[in-house]
C-alpha cells in the first residue's frame, strides 16, 4: 500500500507536467491555463450541486430509518472528484469529471462492494463475520430498564439473617 501511494505522489504529478507541455505546445500557455482554470470553476459549481443533492438524498433515507450506504458513498467520492478538480491538471480533472458522472459511481461502488462482500464472506476462521442474519432493520426492537439485584441477592435479609442466628 505505501509503495501504490508513493507511485501515485510521484506518478501523477509527473504525468500532470508531461500533459501540459504537450497541451501548452498544441494551443499556447494562456489558453491552456485559461482552461485548467475553467475546468476547476465549472467542477467546483457542480461539485457544489451534487453535494447537496446527495445530502439531501442522505437526509431523506435517515428519515425513513435506513443507513444511506449508498449517499454515503457518493459523498466520498464527491469529496475526492473535489481534491482532483481543484489540482491544477487536466488528468485530475478528467478523473475528477469521472467521479461526477452517477453512472460511474454506481459502477465503483458495485465493484468495491462485491470486493467488501468477498472479502467479508471468505474471513479467517474464528473472525467474527458481522450481525446476526435473522436481524434487520425492520425487526422489532424492545426498549427496557435493567437492575442488577446481584448485590441484594448476595446477602441475607434481616428475617434471613435471625434464622440463621437461631441455629443451636
Amino acid at each position: 500500500m505505501g509503495w501504490l501511494l508513493l507511485i501515485a505522489f510521484i506518478g501523477i504529478p509527473l504525468i500532470e507536467i508531461a500533459v501540459f507541455i504537450k497541451i501548452g505546445g498544441i494551443v499556447g500557455l494562456g489558453p491552456t491555463l485559461v482552461i485548467v482554470v475553467l475546468t476547476a470553476v465549472i467542477g467546483t459549481a457542480l461539485l457544489r450541486r451534487q453535494g447537496l443533492a446527495t445530502l439531501n438524498r442522505a437526509r431523506q433515507q435517515m428519515d425513513q430509518g435506513s443507513l444511506p450506504l449508498a449517499e454515503i458513498f457518493d459523498a466520498i467520492c464527491l469529496l475526492v472528484a473535489g481534491a482532483f478538480l481543484l489540482t491544477p491538471g487536466f488528468v485530475t480533472d478528467g478523473l475528477g469529471a469521472l467521479l461526477l458522472v452517477p453512472v460511474v459511481r454506481l459502477a465503483l461502488r458495485r465493484f468495491i462492494g462485491a470486493r467488501v462482500q468477498m472479502t467479508n464472506m471468505h474471513g479467517h476462521p474464528g473472525q467474527d463475520q458481522g450481525r446476526d442474519p435473522d436481524f434487520s432493520a425492520q425487526s422489532d426492537v424492545i426498549d427496557g430498564d435493567y437492575a442488577d439485584v446481584t448485590d441484594t441477592a448476595a446477602k441475607p435479609s434481616n428475617e434471613d439473617q435471625s434464622r440463621l442466628d437461631d441455629r443451636p
